[in-house]
Order: C-alpha cells, then sequence, then structure tokens
C-alpha cells in the first residue's frame, strides 16, 4: 500500500513533544540553564522576557478564536458587583429576616441593579439568536471580561442561546476564574491590562456598557479614545441604562468647556432595552452599507 507523505507540522517535533520527555527522564539534568528556555517558567517570568509575554497574550487568544471562527464581536462591559434577580431577592429576604436596617437597604439596591443583569443577559441571547443563521464570518459573538455580574449575565444569554461566546478574564489579587457560561476553550486569563484591551477591539464590531464602576469606566474611555482620535475605527457605542449615565457623566460641561467637540457627543447612544440597544447595532451598519 502506497504511504501518504508526511505533512511538515508531522515532520518536526513539536516543543511539548520535548518538554513531556524531558519530564520523564529520570537523567534529566536540574540547573535552570540546561532547561529549555521555553520550558523554564523563572526564564519566561524575568524582567527582561515582558516582551515575549506580550507576544504570547497576543497570539493565544487570536490564534485560537480564529480557530473557532470567531470573527466578529459585540463586546458587553459593566460590573462584577450586580446579581441576578433570583440571587437579589434572596439577599432581601434573608436581611428582612435579620431585620438588620443597612442590610435591607443593600439588599434593595441589589433588587434594583439586579434589573442591568437580566437585561445584559436578554440582550445576549438577544443578539446570540438573531444572528444564528447568518454564516460564520458575519455571525456577530457576544464578549466579555469573563468575570462575574454583567459579564457573567451576557455570557449567560449567549449560552443560553446554545451560541459561542467568549471571556477575556483578568488575574487579580483576589482571584477572579471566569464565569461558568462561558464557551470552554474561549474562557482566556491575561496578566496585562493592555493586551486584553487589546483583545476587546481586536474583533469589536460594537460596544454595549452596562453600569459600572472604575473598571468599566476605564474600558468605556479607553474605547472613546481611541475612535474620537482615529486610532480605532468606528464603532457604535451603546450606554445601556440612561438614568445611570446621565447621572453619573456630564458630558455637556466639557463641550461647553472646549474640552471635546459637541460632534464627539454623537459617539455614544443612549438605551434602556435590549431591542433598542440590538437595533442602534443594527442600524448602524445597515446605513454604513448603504
Amino acid at each position: 500500500m502506497k504511504s501518504t507523505p508526511p505533512q511538515i507540522s508531522q515532520t518536526l517535533t513539536h516543543s511539548i513533544d520535548e518538554i513531556d520527555a524531558d519530564a520523564l527522564n529520570p537523567q534529566t539534568l536540574q540547573p535552570q540553564s540546561y532547561r529549555l528556555a521555553f520550558d523554564d517558567p523563572e526564564f519566561l517570568t524575568r524582567k527582561e522576557t515582558r516582551g515575549i509575554r506580550f507576544q504570547l497574550e497576543l497570539l493565544k487568544p487570536e490564534l485560537e478564536q480564529e480557530e473557532r471562527g470567531v470573527h466578529q464581536t459585540v463586546v458587553v462591559y459593566g460590573s462584577a458587583r450586580i446579581v441576578d434577580a433570583e440571587q437579589a431577592a434572596a439577599q432581601l429576604v434573608q436581611a428582612q429576616t435579620l431585620g438588620d436596617a443597612h442590610a435591607i437597604a443593600l439588599a434593595e439596591r441589589a433588587v434594583r441593579n439586579a434589573t442591568y443583569y437580566e437585561k445584559a443577559r436578554a440582550f445576549a441571547n438577544l443578539v446570540a439568536r438573531d444572528c444564528e443563521s447568518e454564516p460564520v464570518e458575519k455571525r456577530f459573538v457576544i464578549c466579555t471580561g469573563g468575570g462575574p455580574g454583567i459579564m457573567e449575565a451576557a455570557n449567560r444569554g449567549a449560552y443560553e442561546a446554545g451560541a459561542l461566546n467568549v471571556g477575556l478574564n483578568i488575574t487579580l489579587p483576589h482571584e477572579q476564574s471566569g464565569n461558568r457560561y462561558i464557551t470552554p476553550g474561549l474562557s482566556f486569563k491575561f496578566h496585562y491590562f493592555a493586551l486584553r484591551k487589546m483583545h476587546f477591539l481586536i474583533r469589536a464590531k460594537a460596544l454595549v456598557v452596562f453600569p459600572g464602576g472604575f473598571g468599566t469606566l476605564d474600558e468605556l474611555f479607553e474605547v472613546l479614545t481611541l475612535v474620537q482620535t482615529g486610532k480605532a475605527r468606528r464603532l457604535p457605542i451603546v450606554l445601556f441604562g440612561s438614568s445611570y449615565w446621565k447621572r453619573l457623566l456630564n458630558l455637556d460641561a466639557l463641550v461647553e468647556e472646549g474640552m471635546i467637540s459637541a460632534q464627539d457627543l454623537h459617539l455614544l447612544h443612549y438605551c434602556d432595552e435590549p431591542q433598542q440597544a440590538w437595533d442602534v447595532i443594527r442600524g448602524f451598519y445597515a446605513a454604513a452599507a448603504a
């Protein structure tokens, strides 16, 4: 029987094979200088190899998303502290049982904010279901920061629609793991905020920002700055929860003081319902295609 010529990828020994062989070899020398460079954590975490780590954090999520057919994303930002309606209701019952006025006030706030969790979940579900018939290369995939709260809600909504979804997590002093609704194989962990932010934008076709704190504001203004300065292409930026955002951000004051142009206000859209947010995104691309 005629044999098939080996492919190039099968001819060369993979580095992982060499690492495995070293681990099983009882004669392997112990000094760090003799270890393979790519199998030496102490070497790879030196300050001099930071540039290599940058490249690895850029490449790993890039290659894996490409292989899974993730080409375009709708990025959802928002607080990690917001819980779902069921958990918020349970917190309120517990607080009322204890009769603790402070705990009751906090639980009532959690119930109010849970509305954002449920709307983020509904929004992601709507996007996923609306895109399921699209060709893979044109499909919008939900992408979040991979943590709890609003991030979990959006991943959950896409998961419940049976759709791929992405989580770009970050290592923090208090360890945060990817939420359980992210598609297996598409949950990534970053050390560098800068590389994580880059990955949010590499595939982003829209940004939907739910109420959040410093981290959410940082992510929002990073994108706004890049778009305003022309370092990133124009994309729809939706602020979900108009009362929250208009109370928090007095952007008109920036215009009045000459710090931004009045035209810059058109970079943002305020929405309060999942369908409304999705219509803004679809309308943006329908107008661009016209």
